[in-house]
C-alpha cells in the first residue's frame, strides 16, 4: 500500500500479536508493503493469523540478499540454508558448473549463480511447483530447471563436469514429521521434509549417484542435522568421496562435504 495510517499498522500488529507471531512489528511492516489494497492486507493478515508462513502470504523470501519467489505447495527456503552456500563457494570459488539439485524454490542454485558470476546453473526437483517457481528464481542468471527424480532429470553432458553439487535434500525422520511446526506440516510438501526411515534415504541416493556427475575436485554439499551427520558422513565415504562435516553454531547448522578425488 502506497500511504499507511498509524490506526492500519496498529491493527495488523494487534492480529499479528493475538496469533502468536513473536516479530509482530516486524511482519506487519512486510504486510503492509505488500498489500495493494485494504481489503488485500486484511485477507493477509488472516492468512498469517490462520498460520501460513509468512514468505508465502508476501510471496517471496530473502535469501542471501535475494529476493526469492516462494508459491504455495514450495518449500520455503530457510536462512540457515545460506550456511551451505558460504560453504560451496569457500571450496569452489571458481566453479563452472552448478548443480541444485532438489532444489525446491531454486534459492540456493540463484545464490550460488549470483556469487560466482558467469556459471551454468541447472536445478532439478520431482515436484512440478517446485519446478515452476525455480524456474521463475533462477531465469535471471540464465539457468535451467529440470523435473525428475534426481539425477534421472539432469542432461547427459553434465556427467563428470559439475563443479558445486548442492543437494537440500529431505532429511526429517518419517516418525519426526508430525512434529515439525505447523507452518511446515500443513503448508509445504512432504516430499520436501520426510527423509525415510531415519531422515536419510534420499541423502543416500544422491551421495550413491555424486561421483558420476562431479567434476574432479568437485564438491557435493547436502544439509542435515547434527544427530544424522556421522551417518551422512559414512554415506559420503561408501560412494567414494572424501567427506568432512563443518558446523555453524550461529545458524544452528550442519553441512556434509564430499569431494571427488
Amino acid at each position: 500500500m502506497t500511504s499507511t495510517s498509524a490506526s492500519s499498522r496498529d491493527f495488523v500488529v494487534a492480529a499479528l500479536r493475538a496469533a502468536g507471531c513473536v516479530f509482530a512489528e516486524d511482519e506487519a511492516q512486510l504486510l503492509l508493503a505488500a498489500a495493494r489494497t485494504p481489503d488485500e492486507l486484511t485477507a493477509m493478515v488472516d492468512r498469517r493469523a490462520g498460520g501460513a508462513p509468512l514468505e508465502l502470504v508476501v510471496g517471496w523470501a530473502e535469501f542471501r540478499g535475494l529476493r526469492i519467489a516462494v508459491e504455495p505447495g514450495v518449500f520455503v527456503p530457510r536462512r540457515r540454508t545460506e550456511f551451505l552456500v558460504e560453504q560451496a563457494l569457500a571450496h569452489a570459488p571458481d566453479a563452472t558448473v552448478v548443480v541444485d539439485l532438489c532444489c525446491g524454490s531454486g534459492a540456493v542454485g540463484a545464490a550460488l549463480a549470483d556469487a560466482l558470476g558467469g556459471a551454468e546453473l541447472h536445478a532439478a526437483d520431482i515436484d512440478p511447483a517446485a519446478v515452476r517457481c525455480a524456474g521463475r528464481n533462477i531465469a535471471p542468471f540464465g539457468g535451467h530447471v529440470h523435473a525428475g527424480d534426481l539425477y534421472e532429470a539432469l542432461p547427459g553432458r553434465l556427467r563428470g563436469r559439475v563443479g558445486i553439487l548442492a543437494a537440500n535434500v529431505p532429511y526429517v525422520p518419517s516418525d519426526e514429521v508430525a512434529f515439525l511446526p505447523a507452518e511446515a506440516r500443513e503448508h509445504e510438501p512432504l516430499v520436501a521434509l520426510d527423509g525415510g526411515s531415519d531422515g536419510l534415504d534420499v541423502l543416500r541416493r544422491v551421495a550413491a549417484g555424486a561421483p558420476e556427475w562431479l567434476a574432479p575436485g568437485g564438491c557435493l554439499l547436502v544439509e542435515t542435522s547434527e544427530r544424522q551427520a556421522p551417518t551422512a558422513v559414512d554415506a559420503f565415504a561408501r560412494a567414494g568421496l572424501t567427506s568432512r562435516v563443518v558446523v555453524s553454531e550461529e545458524w544452528y547448522a550442519n553441512v556434509v562435504i564430499g569431494v571427488r578425488s
